[in-house]
């Protein structure tokens, strides 16, 4: 079971219901809470295990989509466990994840809690700018509890990320894997979000959705992830709602549309409107990924409500970004 895909979960399930009102979306997040407070949660050692059976290893990344996702819950049900969970896990990632070197491990391995060996080959097993989307759930803690100390964790993250970032792409000689650092890189912008309208950020949004973009566009005949164009559209229209970076609609526009094609339809319920991962020489690779799917939805669901006008329903809320 994955921790941090059930995090995903909570939030996307708590987006549902803000688009539908539809209160069988809160239930499902608030059983997917439960699950993360309950079952997976080890409040011995205030950990949240990447999976469970055996929980080998945990990862900064996975441990910060779990408290955004438990914010998500507690703020759509107003169950305080959920809170107080994510702060403890919050507080925990500060204080297991950071480095002598003044950066963040990205895996420590349980029950010991010590660091992972590195793979600089492997955007997932090193530190780098990616890092600053999971670093996010400080911000949200900030304002869930009014604690200095997280404001303060997000802002160092946030520091370093953007010393970071102009090495992370391409990061990699084989356009595939190119694909798979912009899905990271992604990550990295959509981090950035909370500090939009800062002249530093903005900046690093305008360049990074531009750069992102050109590469998108580059390798997709080749290789293509549903993520990758969800991500960026996105970010588009949070950093334009923002008032950081004017939006392209052309680009907007392309990028719906490419995305909206990855949509699956099947007699088997659990793959019907989910979202194909990949497009690999025009085939599709046979996964309908849940993360994907998440993202592609709130993609849509913004990008459609501006392109019809319903100007009252598309502004980003920053706190429901999944």
């Amino acid at each position: 079971m994955s921790t941090e895909i059930t995090g995903y979960a909570a939030g996307a399930l708590v987006y549902l219901h803000a688009l539908s009102g539809d209160p069988q979306f809160v239930d499902r997040a608030r059983a997917a809470a439960r699950f993360l407070t309950g079952a997976a949660w080890d409040a011995a050692s205030a950990t949240m295990p990447f999976e469970l059976a055996p929980a080998a290893f945990t990862y900064f990344f996975d441990c910060g989509i779990v408290v955004r996702g438990l914010l998500s819950a507690w703020r759509a049900t107003g169950v305080d466990e959920f809170r107080d969970t994510a702060a403890a896990l919050g507080t925990s990632m500060a204080r297991d994840f950071a480095s002598p070197a003044g950066d963040l491990h990205p895996i420590l391995s349980l029950p010991s809690k010590s660091p992972v060996e590195r793979d600089p080959t492997r955007w997932s097993r090193s530190p780098g700018c990616y890092q600053l989307k999971s670093a996010m759930a400080w911000f949200d803690l900030a304002q869930a509890t009014g604690r200095a100390e997280y404001r303060a964790w997000y802002q160092q993250a946030l520091d370093s990320a953007l010393r970071q970032c102009e090495e992370f792409l391409p990061g990699h000689a084989d356009p595939s894997k190119v694909m798979d650092r912009l899905h990271a890189f992604c990550y990295f912008l959509e981090g950035l979000l909370p500090r939009a309208t800062d002249p530093v950020c903005a900046r690093a949004l305008d360049h990074g959705i531009a750069r992102a973009s050109w590469l998108l566009r580059d390798i997709a005949p080749r290789f293509e992830r549903s993520d990758v164009y969800a991500q960026l559209l996105r970010v588009r229209l949070h950093a334009d709602c923002a008032g950081a970076v004017r939006l392209d609609r052309a680009a907007a526009e392309w990028e719906g549309a490419k995305l909206a094609e990855f949509q699956a339809a099947s007699d088997d319920p659990r793959i019907d409107g989910g979202f194909y991962f990949g497009r690999r020489e025009g085939a599709w690779l046979p996964y309908v990924n849940p993360v994907s799917t998440a993202f592609a939805l709130q993609a849509l669901a913004l990008w459609d409500a501006l392109a019809s006008g319903a100007a009252g329903g598309i502004r980003p809320h920053l706190h429901l970004l999944i």
